[in-house]
């Protein structure tokens, strides 16, 4: 087999290059940039192009697919000429299901929630000694590749994007997947620069619904309205299994959570987090995984990458990290860190970094997003609203669309300002982003701060 990469370097491509290239098949690619870490990664697996940008000669009768990344362009010399030569070309995720059409599928889907859904799995899984392939859309710890394709297992765990699949193919990333296990774990309006109405955002989920296998599971969080009710309304092949945030209590170290007559200690908090695990939970137990086995591994879990990751702890200040942008996400995020830390001053810093996020249209989405902080900031840089071609917004307009009660900078060492103006005594500071707020490092940050301790 002899498969060629246009884009290879794309976070998500180039980890499936390397997992084809390990699974024996030839692997060829280009692309016009390739940054850290996927330049190294791909060197050491030995198949980093030698030379950067397009060359249609790279292009030829031999190859048994070519597949597409969403950095390339229609008019892309490379698939210019695959089409001419009749090339059967995939985009990522097709190429994915091509690779597992007779596996069982496990497709994670939603909102927000699915990285540290498809982790939960993942982590239980490596703890029990199962084989599954599998595809994450983020760096996890412990992990060299975030995709694993192999000819004997039986399972494929996939992270279900709701983003467009290639150039060429407009289709969602999770309706080509089309699973066997499905979970829902939350649907709030996102990538309206694909999706203009929330409607038509919500009309994906009810196709990603309709292509579930006969005979398969559609698991749902029923405490999310629009998820309940695809979840009610699922077709008749199709087992809907609801689940829900359980019981469980806060502790100096995560929570203790009480399921069916049991208690079990864990290191992750909040409701959103716990509500994840019982959606996980019941992945789990859809590939053979008793309850008590899984959340017995659990207890070790301590979250997935850059999902309230934290950066330091000292007895009376904690500072975290997180991927949090989305209003969903942001609140989540938030009202998590205040309900562990409830007599703790909770200080929530955000940027507003992703192409929904910095649309004036959008920013109403945000109101209210971030009360459950006691002090909150929201960061953004016109130079990035520049680049993005959109409308030029206002640190006005930014403050009325979280309905107020928020500090708004457009300047990194504003905010730098602003957490060191902060007395960090029995206090905690969440940093939320995409990005780094244009620089600044957590670490060097959160060494400064406890030395003012």
């Amino acid at each position: 087999m002899r498969v060629h990469f246009i884009a290879i370097g794309g976070s998500a491509m180039h980890n499936l290059a390397i997992a084809l290239n390990r699974k024996g098949i030839q692997v060829s690619g280009s692309d016009d940039e390739i940054f850290e870490p996927s330049r190294t990664r791909l060197e050491k697996e030995g198949i980093l192009p030698a030379e950067i940008g397009w060359n249609a000669e790279r292009i030829h009768a031999d190859l048994d697919a070519v597949i597409l990344g969403m950095h390339a362009r229609e008019d892309n010399p490379e698939l210019i000429r695959a089409k001419e030569l009749h090339l059967p070309i995939y985009s990522y995720p097709e190429y994915l299901y091509e690779q597992s059409k007779d596996k069982i599928r496990v497709v994670i889907g939603g909102s927000h929630g699915k990285t540290t859904i498809t982790s939960m799995l993942l982590h239980a899984i490596n703890k029990l000694g199962l084989n599954v392939d599998y595809m994450v859309g983020a760096q996890l710890e412990g992990y060299d590749c975030m995709v694993k394709l192999t000819n004997d297992a039986k399972y494929m765990i996939l992270e279900g994007d709701e983003y467009l699949s290639s150039p060429i193919d407009r289709r969602p990333k999770f309706h080509l997947y089309r699973p066997n296990v499905a979970l829902i774990s939350g649907i709030a309006w996102d990538h309206i620069n694909v999706f203009p109405t929330f409607e038509n955002y919500v009309e994906q989920f009810e196709v990603f619904c309709e292509l579930i296998e006969p005979n398969g599971k559609l698991i749902y969080n029923s405490e999310d309205l629009a998820v309940r009710k695809l979840g009610e309304q699922t077709r008749a092949t199709v087992t809907s299994i609801a689940y829900q945030t359980p019981r469980f209590e806060p502790t100096e170290t995560g929570t203790m959570l009480h399921f069916e007559g049991q208690s079990y200690p864990l290191l992750i908090f909040g409701p959103h987090n716990l509500q994840n695990l019982m959606g996980a939970m019941h992945l789990a137990q859809a590939i053979g995984i008793n309850n008590t086995d899984f959340l017995v591994a659990m207890s070790d879990f301590t979250g997935a990458g850059k999902r309230l990751q934290k950066v330091i702890e000292r007895s009376d200040f904690v500072m975290f990290k997180d991927f949090a942008h989305s209003p969903s996400k942001l609140k989540a995020t938030t009202a998590a860190v205040k309900h562990q830390y409830p007599n703790r001053k909770v200080v929530a810093c955000m940027e507003l970094h992703t192409f929904s996020s910095l649309k004036k249209e959008f920013l109403p989405h945000y109101e209210g997003a971030m009360l459950a902080a006691d002090e909150a900031l929201v960061y953004f840089n016109p130079e990035v609203v520049h680049h993005k071609k959109l409308e030029p917004i206002s640190m006005e307009q930014v403050y009325n669309g979280f309905g107020g009660g928020v500090t708004v900078k457009n300047e990194t060492t504003d905010v730098l300002a602003f957490i060191r103006s902060q007395n960090w005594n029995n206090a905690v500071l969440l940093m939320m982003s995409s990005g780094n707020f244009d620089g600044i490092d957590y670490d060097q940050l959160g060494e400064e701060l406890c030395a003012t301790l």
